[in-house]
């Protein structure tokens, strides 16, 4: 039997050279990737989250968000206007009341944290800085469910008179936008009645639209000491194995009054990104979640892997996915380290 393949010579070979067509031209350095590049991230992106606790000149490690703190008013005044100085224009609060109670009232305290904060924030940058505030329940409760129970069930319709009256107390302190987390079904249409017939028509709503019940908020309920004491979520927060769902949900926020639209969690959900990118012309909001955050600490940490590189690689996939608003955990540290 020949084998005479065995004895072919380099120059036996004739490899056909490439066509005028070479895609490495333009890879060829960091300028040329830099103008060939489609897809691009600038700080007016960047939306920081905030945790704010009651009284004053305090501030709070998150155990399980390295870098993330809860801190009072006063404090957060400083965090902020550092923050506007590497270009974070936005910023997103959450609260965590001194008392919590069983239909989470506290909610709606003109005095509560999160609208003390927002007065002050506004005040000092009036609109220099675009103030957005977390709209839910599940901190101020004492069950640490998302609305009003009953038998171990979350009531929607009862819920949304206090969704309502939360955005109220934030959107009187000056909020710019009101961003309902809970999925209740109606609340942005409940939350834009209310605002509207207080003459707070231009309060804008940022709705989480697609709010998934996911493994990967874990970190964030000890941030916002929101865990909930019996049971999960998964009869209001989304099937993470639905994508068309979601788009019946923006259909519906949007229908509702939504001005913003947004998908929670971010990175195992880029192809709902994109559905809702392609279905909606409003802009579109993702969360970089807690967990999304801290695996990437841990990992950096343990030394396993580039933390700048694969921060950014994530961020810049949200955005390829459609993203207009990146609510990240990470925007300060890319923009104070020079990442981008």
């Amino acid at each position: 039997m020949s084998h005479d393949h065995d004895h072919l010579q380099d120059d036996d070979l004739e490899i056909p050279a490439p066509g005028l067509q070479r895609p490495r031209r333009l890879r060829r350095s960091g300028p040329m990737r830099d103008i060939a590049a489609e897809t691009r991230l600038h700080p007016d992106m960047f939306c920081q989250p905030h945790f704010v606790i009651p009284g004053t000149d305090e501030r709070q490690d998150i155990g399980a968000m390295p870098g993330i703190v809860r801190e009072t008013p006063d404090k957060l005044l400083h965090t902020v206007e550092a923050d506007l100085k590497l270009g974070i224009k936005h910023c997103l609060l959450f609260g965590l009341p001194s008392d919590k109670s069983p239909t989470g009232e506290g909610a709606m305290d003109p005095d509560g944290p999160v609208p003390t904060a927002i007065s002050m924030l506004k005040e000092n940058f009036g609109n220099d800085l675009l103030v957005s505030a977390d709209i839910c329940l599940c901190a101020y409760t004492d069950h640490g469910h998302c609305g009003v129970i009953e038998d171990e069930e979350v009531l929607n319709d009862d819920t949304l008179p206090l969704l309502a009256g939360m955005a109220s107390a934030c959107a009187l302190a000056g909020a710019d936008i009101v961003a309902p987390s809970d999925m209740m079904d109606g609340r942005v249409g409940a939350i834009r009645v209310a605002l509207d017939l207080q003459g707070l028509e231009d309060v804008a709503i940022m709705s989480y639209s697609a709010k998934y019940a996911s493994a990967y908020y874990g970190p964030f309920r000890e941030a916002a000491d929101s865990a909930p004491s019996f049971g999960d979520r998964r009869s209001y927060q989304m099937d993470p194995r639905n994508a068309l769902e979601a788009l019946r949900e923006v259909e519906l926020d949007v229908e509702e009054g939504a001005d913003i639209v947004m998908v929670k969690p971010a990175l195992a959900y880029l192809d709902v990104i994109r559905m809702v990118r392609d279905s909606v012309d409003l802009p579109v909001a993702c969360y970089n979640v807690s967990g999304e955050y801290s695996m990437v600490k841990a990992a950096a940490k343990a030394g396993l892997i580039d933390e700048a590189r694969l921060t950014v690689e994530n961020l810049y996939a949200f955005a390829r996915a459609g993203s207009d608003i990146l609510i990240t955990y990470h925007g300060r540290e890319v923009l104070k380290e020079g990442w981008l």
